[in-house]
């Protein structure tokens, strides 16, 4: 078998940006309100345009942005925010950090929120934050109608979903706020990193103030004026502002995106494809009005036993392929009963069934089919010596 290919390494910083970075590095400017045309502030103008969204506030990471957002929604101290209960450790996180109090849905064995459960429970809350886990887009047009009949606004963590494409609108376009990272596995990678895009001149203007636009800064961001008379010297500054460098290194690889977005596709598709030649794996297809833009594929283990979960992974780990079953690695952070900071996890058996089977390889964008297929090849063969040891070891 050939080697197995690296799969953490992110893509090089295109050279624009090495050039940019010299730049700002010999001028020692690396604070976003020192001129207008930051680098910040350009990657703002040109992330919204690409979005399709009015505004965008770049901060220090997707956390803030989803921080920002409930906090410029203006909601009160222990207010509910119903979240998808299979999402990452930071956004009940973030729910906290905005004196919020987090409200866990069920989700289904495909990954998405299930939207009996959501149903059921949108009657106590006040805000929802839709996660687009791992790419996988809930049924927007479900929870949208359901939202907006009882006015309750929704933020979108897009956090894993730049690029992904829900009937025609861009995710992160569809609630009243998106929050997008740019943390070092996603699509456009900083390092660390955030933004977050909406339609509406007051809410973000809220945001950017509360972002650390202390005194008269924002005047250097393309909101109306009113809207910032409205808020000046009436909201806490949390200062979670971009720095210049990050914004240099985002900012050339807006281009790649289109070819990053579909090489992730073609290289999950792939992979989904070869997996399905196996009755022990079982990854969930897309919803109908879905286009994704996958850097990862999820699967479900399908008639395996603990036991066998457990060998699987450490054929899989013995063959150089780096298997993370969600709720069975240790302290995994997308497991909502390691969320100790809320307190007594609540019950939700159906999201942590799915969890106990469902498994996380990265295939990013960069990888060759070739790669792809060294990568499905170990998998397969790593659950064909667990499953059918006599038949694998010829005995």
């Amino acid at each position: 078998m050939k080697n197995i290919p690296n799969v953490y390494d992110a893509e090089p910083i295109p050279a624009p940006a090495m050039q940019e970075i010299e730049r700002i590095l010999s001028s020692g400017d690396l604070f976003r309100y020192t001129s207008e045309n930051s680098p910040v502030a350009l990657l703002e103008t040109e992330f919204a345009k690409t979005l399709g969204s009015t505004y965008a506030l770049a901060v220090s990471s997707c956390s803030a942005a989803l921080f920002l957002s409930l906090k410029s929604l203006g909601l009160p101290r222990d207010a509910k925010v119903l979240i998808p209960a299979f999402t990452f450790g930071a956004v009940p996180s973030a729910v906290v950090h905005a004196d919020c109090v987090p409200v866990l849905c069920e989700c289904q064995n495909n990954y998405r929120i299930d939207i009996d459960d959501f149903a059921a429970k949108l009657p106590q809350v006040q805000a929802v934050i839709v996660s687009h886990m791992r790419g996988h887009t809930s049924d927007m047009d479900a929870i949208m109608a359901l939202c907006d009949e009882a006015q309750v606004p929704v933020v979108e963590d897009a956090a894993h979903s730049l690029g992904t494409v829900w009937d025609g609108r861009n995710i992160g376009t569809i609630g009243k706020i998106g929050c997008f990272s740019f943390q070092s596995y996603k699509l456009l990678n900083a390092g660390e990193g955030g933004i977050m895009i909406t339609d509406d001149p007051d809410l973000i203007a809220r945001a950017v103030i509360m972002s650390g636009a202390y005194e008269h800064n924002w005047k250097k961001h393309p909101v109306l004026s009113t809207a910032f008379d409205k808020w000046q010297n009436k909201l806490p500054l949390y200062n979670q502002r971009m720095n210049t460098l990050s914004a240099a290194i985002i900012r050339p690889q807006l281009t790649e995106l289109p070819r990053r977005v579909a090489d992730g596709r073609r290289n999950h598709d792939h992979v989904a494809e070869r997996l399905h030649q196996s009755p022990w794996f079982d990854v969930p297809k897309k919803l109908a009005k879905e286009i994704r833009a996958p850097d990862s594929i999820q699967f479900n283990l399908a008639g395996l036993n603990d036991d066998e979960v457990s060998l699987f992974v450490n054929a899989a780990a013995t063959a150089g392929i780096n298997v993370q079953v969600f709720g069975t690695s240790k302290d995994n952070a997308r497991a909502f009963w390691n969320w100790k900071f809320l307190g007594e996890p609540p019950e939700l058996p159906q999201t942590k069934a799915m969890l106990m089977r469902a498994c996380d390889v990265r295939l990013p964008a960069r990888l060759s089919i070739e790669d792809c297929d060294v990568i499905s090849e170990a998998l397969i063969t790593a659950m064909y010596r667990v499953m059918q040891p006599a038949t694998a070891y010829g005995t």
